[in-house]
């Protein structure tokens, strides 16, 4: 979920709490990337269905933004990484309740960019391709399906957790905010291996 940057200003590392018990330092980095995906067809989307998916993809990264932003932009420096979904710009199918919670989660982070990029929190957006993932095993376990998404990049492969490294050390890196100011603040960065970087901000 979080961790402490290196060398990053706080209040002081790990204390002791009652009893003597390990008091953990707050994070100066979250990183939002759980999720769920409910995939029935969105006539038969329950509102149990949308409520869960929403609790996960969506209400979760907010509060987490709320417990954690404010004391990063008090501290002066921090990062949101929040991972959304090439489904918050186009539908897939059956998966209405899911794109429209990763829509929900790109326009959060602009909320926590515009909130607290200026104090010296800076939000940003992972926008991943297709990844063969437990969400989406039933695409990446049918041969027709997962070749042609693997078709739309220009590699010719469906991307890995290990793609994603790279774009989070970007964002984590660099100076506090008060000291260099960074420019990429509430974007998204899109990652689809159409080039073995990263494709684009946006």
């Amino acid at each position: 979920m979080g961790q402490r940057g290196p060398g990053r200003p706080g209040r002081g590392g790990a204390g002791r709490g009652r009893g003597g018990q390990a008091r953990s330092a707050p994070p100066d980095i979250l990183v939002n990337c759980a999720g769920i995906n409910l995939r029935p067809p969105l006539g038969s989307l329950t509102v149990e269905d949308w409520d869960a998916t929403m609790a996960v993809n969506l209400t979760a990264p907010f509060l987490l933004g709320q417990r954690f932003g404010p004391g990063m932009a008090e501290r002066g420096w921090g990062r949101i990484i929040n991972v959304t979904s090439q489904q918050a710009a186009r539908a897939f199918g059956n998966s209405g309740g899911y794109g429209a919670s990763k829509g929900g989660l790109a326009a959060l982070t602009r909320s926590q960019s515009e909130a607290w990029a200026r104090p010296a929190c800076a939000a940003t957006r992972s926008c991943p391709g297709f990844v063969p993932t437990r969400l989406n095993a039933h695409v990446a376990r049918d041969p027709e399906r997962s070749a042609a998404m693997a078709a739309r990049t220009m590699t010719g492969r469906n991307g890995s957790p290990e793609d994603f490294a790279g774009v989070a050390v970007f964002r984590v890196g660099g100076q506090r905010l008060r000291d260099r100011p960074d420019p990429v603040r509430g974007r998204r960065v899109l990652r689809d291996l159409s080039c073995p970087h990263v494709r684009g901000l946006r």
